[in-house]
């Protein structure tokens, strides 16, 4: 049985698409503008995935801010949607909320059956964590038909939140109704921090931007205003690195067995 411990890298720019390629990822989660936490890509940019042969879900989030949409917004996600299925690309990545915190479902429910009558797969994104009752929110997601959830347990980050991750985890296995979904644990997710997150939560799959803080190329667009000053781009070490962490992880409870 493998161990393997899967990588989903999340990039937002072409080179960031080329490195995270490269280097191994196992899958890309494709975004405009990480700097707000993703929103739904260029087409170019999801023609240019579709053509690097790596298992490739796009970002279907039409603005920065919480995830409680109006009927004018899901009808863009759901043109979006259909743009991600014209390029070819794997799937999808969404989610939203009610005011009061809890999954849409109505909203949800549009945007999943869109998504699958044409054959995309979905991933459930951080709205995930804004729901106040994470177990109810994994039952949903599995009547609603979604594959995969990313999630930092509801914590600012994964390491923090691995434990109720574990139990999500715990709770996906032991359920008929919630069995066959992937739990994947996001946010602050590195070479260092992976083996306690795998260790602690249980999970097959870790997501993350693998990424540095870098200086741009024209000091001018910074003094304007066109970038911020914790501007970061995806690094090769990084995803070396955490790739090379994860194998000795998975080496290691093959030993154990």
């Amino acid at each position: 049985m493998t161990r393997a411990i899967r990588l989903e890298v999340c990039v937002d720019t072409a080179e960031g698409l080329d490195i995270a390629t490269k280097h191994g990822a196992d899958r890309i989660e494709l975004c405009a503008s990480l700097s707000v936490g993703g929103l739904t890509p260029s087409v170019g940019m999801m023609h240019l995935a579709a053509q690097s042969q790596c298992l490739t879900r796009a970002m279907v989030r039409p603005r920065e801010g919480d995830f409680v949409y109006d009927d004018v917004e899901v009808t863009l996600m759901m043109h979006d949607i259909d743009a991600v299925a014209a390029v070819g690309l794997n799937g999808v990545v969404l989610g939203a909320n009610r005011a009061t915190g809890e999954l849409d479902e109505r909203v949800l429910g549009k945007l999943i059956e869109h998504a699958k009558l044409a054959g995309l797969q979905i991933t459930l994104h951080r709205a995930f964590d804004v729901a106040p009752d994470l177990p109810a929110a994994l039952t949903m997601a599995q009547s609603l038909g979604i594959d995969s959830i990313l999630t930092s347990g509801g914590a600012v980050n994964a390491l923090q939140g691995a434990e109720t991750i574990r139990r999500l985890v715990q709770l996906a296995g032991a359920s008929p109704s919630t069995r066959g979904i992937e739990l994947m644990a996001g946010v602050g997710v590195s070479a260092t921090t992976a083996p306690e997150i795998v260790t602690r939560s249980g999970v097959r799959w870790l997501h993350g931007s693998c990424s540095m803080p870098r200086s741009i190329d024209s000091s001018d667009a910074a003094r304007l205003g066109y970038s911020l000053p914790t501007h970061r781009r995806t690094d090769a070490g990084a995803i070396d690195q955490l790739r090379d962490v994860l194998g000795h992880l998975a080496r290691d409870a093959v030993a154990i067995d």
